[in-house]
């Protein structure tokens, strides 16, 4: 199966998997999330499930070679605006526009094992 339509557009395929891990580079999850630490992700299939305020797996049509763990902030015309907790990253939807969910995070399992906290409060 082919990565691009007869549109020359390039589509972004979902997890090869039901589960994935991803291991967290940079800061612009921060305090959520940090560098190193490894999250445990389920391929999300029907994009209407993910709900604002999830912690997602996502990649950007505009950079498919980037995949990114951001938040949901709202959904949009083919796909969701997500960023980073982080207000200075800004490595998101913010500079890449709107991305393609392919996985929610459900918890941390390294180096603190469990749910992630909610978004922090805006300041």
């Amino acid at each position: 199966m082919s990565d691009v339509d007869s549109a020359g557009d390039q589509r972004i395929p979902p997890l090869a998997s039901a589960w994935a891990l991803a291991r967290v580079r940079g800061p612009s999850m921060s305090p959520t999330v940090a560098s190193g630490d490894l999250l445990m992700v389920r391929r999300v299939r029907d994009a209407t499930s993910v709900r604002d305020g999830d912690v997602v797996l996502a990649r950007f049509p505009a950079r498919p070679e980037l995949l990114v763990v951001k938040r949901v902030h709202h959904a949009v015309d083919g796909g969701h605006w997500v960023q980073g907790d982080n207000a200075l990253v800004t490595d998101d939807s913010r500079a890449f526009g709107t991305a393609v969910v392919v996985g929610r995070v459900v918890g941390r399992l390294w180096p603190r094992p469990g749910p992630l906290r909610p978004a922090p409060a805006a300041g």
